[in-house]
């Protein structure tokens, strides 16, 4: 069973579909227990940094995904849910992440002829071994949709990167805390590959 935590963010439906197309049983919850007995866990999410803090406060999450993290339980941060992960973000000064991996969030920066936010198809930049690319080809193309980009503090857990304006942190892996900018679910046949990656962890 894999849960994808509901924490009043969008676009958990199609993370939902994406994995029920491959044929793994899902629950979107937002029941501590039920996240904690989970196979794997989930945390998609489009929104503000500092609302969907809030939020995770309000549900009482934060205590359960940081118990998911420091466990052998395969996790997945999605767009929103990557930058969840670090410690801060541009995008709201004074909110804490969960501190969970270290780097911080930061605002891509302007450039003459590239529109933010970053909509549209990138190429990826693939670490030799990352658990989530298995058989997924470098240079393959995924779909972002972002205004904020992750500077991680630690380059060894870069699993993937991208070009945008600036050099962009676009997956990353520690030991079972995984994570992507990008959205596979909307990624075509190179998404639904790293999400079966993922479930088959």
């Amino acid at each position: 069973m894999i849960a994808i935590i509901d924490y009043d963010a969008g676009n958990l439906k199609s993370v939902e579909k994406a994995l029920n197309s491959l044929g793994h049983e899902t629950v979107v919850s937002r029941d501590s227990s039920v996240i904690l007995e989970a196979d794997k866990v989930l945390l998609p999410g489009v929104g503000s940094f500092g609302d969907a803090m809030n939020n995770l406060d309000h549900f009482g999450l934060i205590d359960t995904i940081k118990k998911v993290a420091a466990s052998k339980t395969p996790f997945l941060g999605i767009c929103l849910g990557l930058q969840l992960l670090f410690e801060r973000s541009d995008e709201t000064p004074g909110a804490e992440g969960l501190s969970i991996l270290p780097g911080q969030i930061l605002r891509i920066p302007p450039s003459n002829d590239l529109k933010i936010p970053h909509m549209g198809w990138n190429s990826l930049n693939i670490k030799k071994g990352a658990k989530l690319f298995n058989g997924v080809p470098d240079n393959s193309y995924v779909y972002f949709v972002h205004s904020y980009y992750l500077k991680a503090s630690d380059e060894n857990i870069v699993a993937a990167s991208t070009e945008y304006s600036t050099h962009i942190h676009a997956s990353v892996e520690k030991d079972n805390v995984f994570a992507c900018q990008f959205h596979p679910e909307k990624s075509s046949d190179v998404g639904l590959r790293i999400l079966k990656n993922f479930a088959d962890l």
